[in-house]
């Protein structure tokens, strides 16, 4: 095979990085180009729903696997997907986004083409997605193809990060020579500048030597750029007491003798609170500081040393490092802190919330018992998916069995986002063993804006786990604002009869609203194990709120009726 077309070399690179599943959708100016997919052994097109969903699920896959690729026909179909992808960028999760273009000659000519504003003006769609991009590349010389494909791919893994790859729908057949995909691409990260990084490590180690009450916090970006294993060895080396922010969730073990619990400034639990916040240094590691990520910014340090290691800076106190990444840094403390913690006296670390007392079995089912008895019912290596509202606040009263991987989307905070995240991260699941459990825990308003990704899950034989949350409403919104207001109501639906509308014929739908229900559904051996996708109705009070969602509310009131 000395030539491939261009369109079979994209899917190529994406198999030899490991993402083997295409979510999108088929548009006349891209359809050519999914035809290559089919000629790659192991590639699929998982066909979505929608565009928006699309993104969402290329997002989920992308936190799984690494990145993931998104494919949408030009206009109507790119657009649709914006709300994903800008998520997906507040976020740090790496989507590349390609988009089928008219051909090259119909540009050139300034045709009134469909899916066009009608002004000739074929960038306009282009120009929109840089704000929400780490780069983009629109393909117009063939003789660069192949090297702009490549550094498409590499900026999307490396910096987690989507990226906007444009190609004209006349140049999917045009030809490469083959020998290309011979050499790999580079996806590993360029080294930081030597004296930049020295003078971090050992700014870091002075101020860790001098401490006497220090504590590790893990956030987001601990997890989406891949330093929860550099992280966890610097626990093990240190033994400083380690906590979680809510967007961190299942980046440190939870059942590590040295792990504290989650910080969430005011909304913390008292004992997690004081233990934080009396430190006297703080090494945050992938620190995203948003609103409901803190407690509307509510952090209360009494000390202002402060390290915070990110993707491409450091900051220490005042000072940033630009350009120095937070993984060689993290590798050398690893190394070099022994020396410095000798004189280190651990302190206990807060004692974890204590297990819900024995209930009588006719109790109706709150989000405070449900919450705090789910860590029960996980197992080792599943993955969580909490949808904003009761659920992503409800999450942090669970814990979490070792290497669960958590997924929420606390700052870009976009309603119904699980819906189609979940079955990005059920395909990828299934890529990396067919036994891992995925569960969603969303409510019932949340996922009218997302339900018909359901139906793609059926397609594909995936078996999540899907908990609906049945409070009647947006209750999030009510807690905010507007507790009895028709616009935070919802039309009920029949939930039970959603899996077999979408087609599904091995399936079962569960109903659940009191403890004694709850226990006996999740200590059936048959229950836990994914052999089938299952739907299971959580019927719960309308105001029935987790605590730190409740006090939430009552803070966001009060801040906006005081601005």
């Amino acid at each position: 095979m000395s030539e491939i077309t261009l369109g079979k070399y994209l899917f190529e690179r994406l198999k030899q990085v490991n993402v083997n599943t295409i979510f999108g959708l088929p548009g006349d100016f891209n359809l050519a180009l999914l035809d290559k997919i089919y000629e790659v052994p192991g590639m699929r097109w998982a066909g979505n729903a929608n565009e928006l969903n699309a993104a969402y699920a290329a997002d989920g896959y992308a936190r799984i696997k690494g990145m993931s690729c998104l494919i949408t026909t030009f206009g109507v179909g790119e657009l649709s997907a914006l709300n994903g992808i800008a998520g997906s960028y507040a976020e740090h999760v790496g989507v590349l986004h390609v988009v089928g273009v008219p051909s090259t000659t119909s540009q050139a000519k300034k045709l009134l083409l469909h899916h066009t504003l009608g002004n000739g003006d074929f960038d306009v769609f282009h120009r929109m997605s840089t704000e929400i991009s780490e780069t983009t590349a629109m393909i117009t010389d063939l003789s660069k193809a192949a090297s702009q494909i490549d550094n498409c791919i590499r900026v999307t893994y490396t910096t987690q990060r989507p990226v906007y790859l444009g190609i004209p729908a006349n140049m999917f057949d045009f030809t490469l020579p083959a020998k290309l995909l011979e050499t790999p691409i580079n996806m590993k990260l360029s080294p930081n500048n030597q004296e930049s990084e020295d003078e971090v490590v050992e700014t870091i180690l002075r101020m860790v030597k001098g401490a006497k009450n220090p504590v590790i916090i893990a956030d987001a970006c601990c997890s989406r750029h891949n330093v929860k294993a550099e992280t966890e060895k610097l626990i093990d080396a240190t033994q400083f007491p380690a906590f979680t922010t809510p967007m961190g969730k299942g980046s440190i073990n939870e059942h590590h003798p040295r792990f504290g619990g989650v910080y969430v400034g005011t909304l913390t639990r008292p004992e997690v609170k004081k233990a934080v916040e009396s430190a006297d240094l703080i090494l945050s590691v992938g620190a995203l500081l948003s609103d409901f990520n803190t407690g509307t910014f509510s952090y209360d340090y009494e000390t202002k040393n402060i390290v915070e290691f990110h993707s491409d800076h450091i900051k220490i106190k005042n000072a940033t490092f630009q350009g120095v990444q937070m993984k060689f840094v993290l590798d050398r403390l690893i190394k070099e802190i022994g020396d410095y913690v000798k004189d280190y006296k651990p302190v206990p670390v807060p004692a974890g919330i204590p297990d819900n007392k024995p209930c009588p079995d006719e109790t109706p089912l709150q989000q405070e018992w449900l919450w705090n008895q789910l860590g029960n019912f996980l197992q080792e290596g599943d993955i969580v998916l909490t949808e904003t509202g009761t659920s992503a606040f409800g999450i942090n009263h669970t814990k979490f069995p070792k290497n669960t991987y958590g997924i929420n989307q606390v700052l870009w905070g976009s309603i119904g986002f699980t819906g189609g995240c979940v079955l990005g991260a059920a395909f990828a699941a299934e890529e990396i063993d067919p036994k891992k459990r995925v569960h969603l825990f969303i409510g019932d308003g949340s996922l009218q804006l997302t339900v018909q990704e359901i139906s793609t899950m059926i397609r594909w034989n995936l078996k999540p786990y899907l908990f609906v949350l049945n409070n009647n409403g947006y209750t999030i919104e009510k807690l905010i604002h507007g507790p009895t207001a028709q616009y935070n109501e919802i039309q009920g639906w029949d939930h039970l009869s959603i899996l077999p509308t979408f087609g599904a014929t091995d399936y079962e739908a569960i109903r659940v609203a009191t403890i004694g229900e709850w226990n006996k559904l999740t200590t059936d051996d048959k229950f836990n194990k994914n052999s089938k996708i299952r739907m299971i109705e959580i019927m719960l009070p309308v105001m029935d709120a987790p605590s730190n969602l409740i006090a939430q509310g009552k803070l966001t009131e009060a801040i906006n009726a005081a601005q």
